[in-house]
């Protein structure tokens, strides 16, 4: 499982000093972009060398507590299911113990093209090493 860290700014939140809704999206995306850094994966050189990218196909997202300026929080990623062309990723957004957010996201492999592509093998080995 990888964790990844931030602080809430102001910019991040409304009028009541509450993490605005979308952006978890964009905290979730920073903290599944470390991961795949922190195992070894250069998406530029991934894009460059092998022609894929990765691309979110799906999520199912949980709101449970509201996030806060000034809080920090822990954005938790984990690969729960790795498959040809496919990832399962489950993130989890906690302030200290407290579970904030759930996302269950869908990613794939795509060509720049814009076709379904398989994980080269190196990087779908990178990417077994972010399975719990």
């Amino acid at each position: 499982m990888h964790k990844f860290t931030l602080r809430v700014y102001y910019e991040d939140t409304d009028m009541a000093g509450i993490v605005y809704y979308a952006n978890y999206l964009r905290y979730i995306e920073r903290a599944r972009s470390e991961a795949v850094r922190d195992v070894g994966i250069e998406q530029l050189a991934m894009r460059d060398n092998d022609g894929v990218v990765f691309v979110v196909r799906g999520m199912v997202l949980e709101y449970l507590q509201p996030a806060r300026f000034d809080d920090v929080l822990t954005i938790e990623t984990e690969t729960t299911a790795l498959k040809a062309a496919t990832m399962q990723m489950f993130q989890t957004v906690r302030r200290g113990d407290q579970v904030l957010f759930t996302a269950d996201v869908r990613v794939a492999c795509m060509t720049l093209a814009g076709k379904p592509a398989r994980y080269p093998a190196e990087i779908r080995q990178k990417l077994q090493e972010l399975q719990g």
